[in-house]
């Protein structure tokens, strides 16, 4: 019998569950990149020395998005099911999965935004402040403008970390590929299962990467 004969005799559920960890990355990643993108945006602008300065709200957001992100996932899991069960009726499957992924993965990709935007030339900052331009038109128009190459590289790898996150989700029954590699391939010594499901997560990892790569490449000026 050949290595991969377990592996090619359950393909039908292996597509099932890298449509299900796709399904997981792809929405996850829609909600937390924008909710994300907002805070990350809120914690530059009212930072000390920023055009919306307001010491204040900064620290309360960075505390919570601080606290947040030093929750382990898997305890993250138990302590919004409660939330997950309201928002989606359901504590199980995909969908349930989401809803910690999505809470798990805003203040990181916010702390990501704040780092990328941070880097913007504070020389364009003030020129813009110069002509006269809004704190929402310099936000428009200098922070997401001048840094969006670095916006790109941030994302890449927020959903790269968000990919690993999926993995975890079998532990409410979220199923997906990592949890396929872990029950079926690791519990009942199916190595084909693990190698065949490594090899489709580095696939996902290289194509994110390729499309990170090209879009930074033709938006950096």
């Amino acid at each position: 019998m050949g290595y991969f004969d377990y592996a090619l005799s359950i393909s039908d559920r292996i597509l099932e569950e890298t449509r299900a960890t796709l399904y997981m990355l792809i929405v996850s990643a829609i909600f937390a990149g924008i909710f994300g993108l907002i805070l990350g945006v809120i914690l530059v602008v009212t930072d000390r020395g920023r055009i919306l300065e307001n010491k204040t709200l900064y620290s309360i957001l960075d505390k919570i998005t601080n606290t947040f992100r030093a929750i382990p996932f898997v305890i993250l899991l138990a302590l919004v099911a409660p939330i997950t069960k309201v928002i989606v009726d359901t504590r199980i499957g995909p969908t349930a999965a989401i809803v910690p992924l999505i809470f798990s993965t805003v203040p990181f990709f916010a702390k990501q935004v704040e780092q990328a935007l941070a880097e913007v030339d504070p020389g364009v900052i003030e020129a813009a402040e110069a002509m006269g331009k809004s704190p929402f038109e310099i936000i428009f128009s200098v922070y997401l403008r001048e840094g969006l190459p670095s916006l790109i590289r941030a994302s890449s790898i927020t959903l790269i970390s968000l990919l690993g996150l999926t993995a975890m989700a079998g532990l409410i029954g979220g199923g997906g590929i990592g949890d396929l590699a872990i029950a079926v391939g690791y519990q009942r010594y199916k190595d084909d299962v693990v190698l065949v499901s490594v090899l489709i997560i580095l696939i996902i990892v290289f194509i994110i990467q390729a499309i990170s790569n090209l879009l930074i490449r033709k938006t950096s000026h």
